[in-house]
């Protein structure tokens, strides 16, 4: 029995010959001579011990153990040719792969990528919507998006924009309650159903922030992500601390509404992450200047407003 691995030549005849049940077919494919696959799987049997195919009537057969040696490599094969597909269209001129959290994917990126397309058209963007831990950046991603301090060792980390937290609610909502003189004044959010993102923590940091004693602080649904907890918040069941960079398309579009103008200012933020010294400077460099553009548009647009 044999100790050691066939050889691969070897290996992709057989697999070749037993998907086609034909050494010639397997011959086109692999651009040798019909006689070299006959030599290849001569020399696999001779390895193994064992004997793969068989003629019948002029035609080729595998054996009941070659049928079942095919079955066991072939996805083997299949892996391979996915993987290293994965791998030339990662490493391709026009292809980045951007990793950052479901909510930011749902609220601000999606949103914006035709901008981006529209001035990059040969750029493709490749988005990885996950929880990864924000620690390093794996060699899958090209750009990722954190949320912290900054202080991530071995990346160019760069600030999106100054973020806070502020009370948003269905429109439906605020006009049902304020018929009723229950949300008058921002006191009165503490008899309200208050939603919450990961933990509670936000809402009582809020409370303490504008000098208000919440009886129900510690009530209320809690929610994985921010964009499930704006979801909530649209349909009316309750009220959110919603993320101004999360929670403005919400806002443009009407389905929320900011009833106090009092926020919870962030210590943490989002950053646009990528290796240090920026690699493939072309495309990386390319999207990490759009977002930061966009994000100084955007926060420039939001400084106007106030003004006006």
């Amino acid at each position: 029995m044999a100790t050691r691995l066939p050889p691969l030549n070897a290996l992709k005849a057989f697999e070749a010959s037993a998907r086609h049940l034909s050494f010639t077919k397997a011959a086109d494919e692999l651009f040798v001579t019909q006689a070299a696959v006959s030599h290849q799987i001569k020399s696999l049997e001779n390895h193994l011990g064992i004997k793969l195919f068989m003629r019948k009537n002029r035609a080729l057969l595998l054996t009941e153990e070659g049928q079942s040696y095919y079955l066991d490599i072939k996805d083997i094969f299949t892996a391979l040719q996915d993987a290293t597909q994965r791998l030339l269209a990662r490493n391709s001129k026009g292809a980045i792969t951007v990793s950052l959290h479901p909510s930011l994917a749902i609220q601000w990126l999606v949103p914006r990528l035709s901008d981006f397309s529209r001035l990059y058209p040969d750029i493709d963007v490749r988005i990885s919507a996950d929880d990864r831990d924000e620690d390093t950046l794996t060699d899958d991603v090209d750009i990722a998006f954190y949320y912290g301090r900054g202080n991530w060792p071995g990346v160019i980390a760069d600030r999106m924009m100054t973020e806070y937290l502020q009370p948003v609610c269905a429109p439906s909502l605020l006009e049902d309650l304020s018929k009723h003189g229950q949300l008058a004044a921002i006191e009165d959010l503490s008899g309200q159903t208050l939603l919450h993102d990961t933990s509670r923590r936000d809402w009582k940091r809020f409370f303490k922030n504008v000098g208000i004693h919440s009886r129900n602080v510690d009530q209320g649904p809690i929610f994985s992500h921010s964009a499930l907890v704006l979801q909530a918040a649209i349909h009316g069941q309750g009220i959110a601390l919603g993320h101004n960079l999360l929670a403005k398309p919400e806002i443009e579009a009407g389905r929320l509404i900011a009833p106090f103008s009092e926020v919870l200012v962030n210590k943490d933020a989002f950053y646009i992450v990528c290796r240090s010294p920026l690699q493939e400077g072309g495309r990386i460099a390319q999207f990490r200047e759009w977002v930061l553009d966009t994000v100084a548009e955007e926060e420039q647009a939001i400084d106007e407003d106030k003004i006006n």
